[in-house]
This record gives structure tokens, sequence and C-alpha cells, in this order.
């Protein structure tokens, strides 16, 4: 049997129309200073502050946090918080200034909160940025083990927000390498490992020295390198590939991406392919497969931004609205 995100209880399109539901009933808006530039939809949400934009961002940490209740480490989690926040900020060009976190908990363990702090506090020395408060709930009615979430604030210059608009057809589209899996499509992951009879003790078969847990718990890279390149280079468009992977990039345009020169994906995809006999659309539209940002810009700057950025240049915008790997369609 091949596996598949929805077959391990995450259905993306059932989660859209679910969050469409939810959206369609935000009607109110503020008027004047402190109302709304940005609809909801995009990777942070914007509000007037004079001459800039303040933007706001909220993620969590999701089921990674089982695999690090499994292996009792929870020092990396705090991290995967923040990046999973921050990038998203950087998806706009935005710099992050402050975070909050939220962790429900069914009990109060001071191991487990010292080691979520220490990952909280590398993540915000990472991002520049100052974690000024936050919340735990003890709710043993409702939680088994624990959840981590946060929010996180952000500024911009009005003209410096990048929203996607400039992207135009035969922009190169720049990857810049992921971490690993990051923080999302766990709960497919941890299908693929129960099912293969893995245990996350067990050695990782591609990497001799680590265990299949600590490979799967290397925390989400954070892009900071961004709002450097945004100064230096005109960039069009900046995307943060998350949950539902490359179908993250219809979020930024209208426009296609043409990806015939991918990032080659770490050893952890290949093993996660191959033990779930998950097809190659279904890897590319749950995870992010080597590419944790994308970059797009003009192709006359792109070969220096790329340098600049670590990554590499595997791809152009197309006219039609569709994404493309190696002439493969995601959808």
């Amino acid at each position: 049997m091949t596996l598949s995100y929805a077959k391990a209880g995450v259905d993306i399109e059932k989660e859209n129309k679910a969050i469409s539901a939810l959206a369609k009933q935000l009607t109110y808006k503020r008027k004047g200073f402190g109302a709304p530039l940005t609809d909801v939809g995009h990777y942070a949400g914007l509000i007037d502050f004079g001459e800039y934009a303040l933007a706001l961002t909220t993620d969590g940490v999701g089921s990674k946090v089982l695999i690090a209740n499994e292996m009792r480490k929870w020092n990396t989690v705090g991290i995967d918080c923040i990046a999973m926040n921050v990038n998203d900020l950087l998806a706009m060009g935005i710099e992050p200034l402050a975070f909050v976190d939220y962790i429900a908990i069914s009990k109060p363990d001071e191991e487990i909160m010292e080691q979520i702090g220490e990952g909280l506090a590398r993540g915000a020395e990472i991002s520049r940025m100052t974690i000024v408060g936050g919340e735990t709930a003890t709710l043993p009615d409702i939680i088994k083990g624990f959840d981590l979430a946060g929010t996180c604030m952000g500024m911009v210059k009005k003209d410096r927000i990048i929203t996607g608009e400039h992207i135009k057809v035969g922009d190169a589209i720049i990857g810049l390498p992921s971490s690993g899996v990051h923080s999302n499509g766990y709960s497919l992951v941890r299908r693929i490992i129960k099912d293969a009879g893995y245990s996350y003790s067990d050695s990782f078969p591609y990497n001799t020295g680590t265990t299949i847990g600590e490979e799967l718990l290397i925390p989400t890279r954070i892009y900071m390198e961004i709002l450097e390149a945004a100064d230096k280079f005109d960039i069009h468009g900046l995307a943060h590939i998350t949950g539902s992977g490359l179908m993250k990039l219809h979020r930024i345009t209208k426009y296609g991406f043409d990806i015939t020169d991918p990032l080659m994906p770490q050893p952890v995809f290949r093993f996660l392919q191959e033990e779930g006999k998950v097809e190659d659309i279904e890897m590319y539209r749950t995870f992010n497969m080597g590419m944790g940002f994308v970059v797009v810009m003009s192709e006359g700057e792109a070969e220096e931004a790329s340098k600049m950025l670590g990554g590499k240049i595997v791809g152009r915008i197309v006219e039609d609205g569709n994404i493309y790997v190696n002439r493969m369609e995601i959808k």
C-alpha cells in the first residue's frame, strides 16, 4: 500500500476548505491607523503603522513534538516554533522583532519546560529578536503531552513589503536548501515509521552514527539572510515551503513555476519515500524535498544572489499557473 498525507490523517484539500469556512466569517476590518494592509491568506498579516507596517504570524511545531517525547529530547522544538513564524515574516521581506510563546501541557514538567526554553532562546538569538512573554496552560482534560505554538511580530517600511505582485514570466527561481523535513508532514512521517516497524532509536540507514529520531528532530532552518538579500537585490517574490510542500508557491503569484533543476533532497526524504512507498507527486505536495525557501527575481541578478544566499537557480516563472518539477505537474 502506498501512503499519503491524507491516509495518515491530514487531508490538505479538506483542511483548506475548513480554513476558507473560517476566514469568510472574518469580515470586520478596522479603519485608519491600524487598518489591515493585506487580506487573510498571505504569509503574514500586515497592519498600517504610519510609514511602517506591523506584521504578525502565528504557528506551531505540530506533531513533531510527539517524536521529541519518544526521544525525551525537547531542546530543538523551540527552534522549530520560532522558525515556523520567523520564516513566514521573511517570506514578505519583514524583520522579526518580538515573539510570544504558548505551551499547553497535560501536567507541569520542569525538564520539558527547561529544554523547550533552551530551544526558544536559541531560535530567538538566530532571529535577532526578543521573547517578550508567553502563556502556559495546564490542560489535563484536553492535552496529552504538550503542544507548542507562538506568535511573532515584525516591522517593515511599506515600500519594502514583498508580496509577489512584481513576479513576471521569465524570472529566475532560486531554491535555498532546507535542513531536512523541518516541521511539516509529521503525521505522514510518523505513520511511515510505525508501519515500517521502526523505532526512533533505531540507526538511520543513510547516516552512520545517528538515529532515525535524531534525523527527524533536526530543527527547521531560519533564513535570516533573506533580509540582507532584500537590501541588495530587487526581489520579486519569496516563499517559505512548509505544509502542502510546493503547493505553497500558489500563495505568491498567479504565474507558474517550472523547476527543471531541483535541489537534491536530503537522504531522509529517500528513506521516507521508500519505506512508505510514497509517490513522487505526494512527496512534493507534502514535504519541502530539500528546498525550504524560494526566492524569485530577475534573471540578471539571480546568479549573484544565489551565491550570496547559498542556493542555486532551480527554474523559471512560466505563463500558466501550474507548478512543475522535472515536467511532473504538482497539483
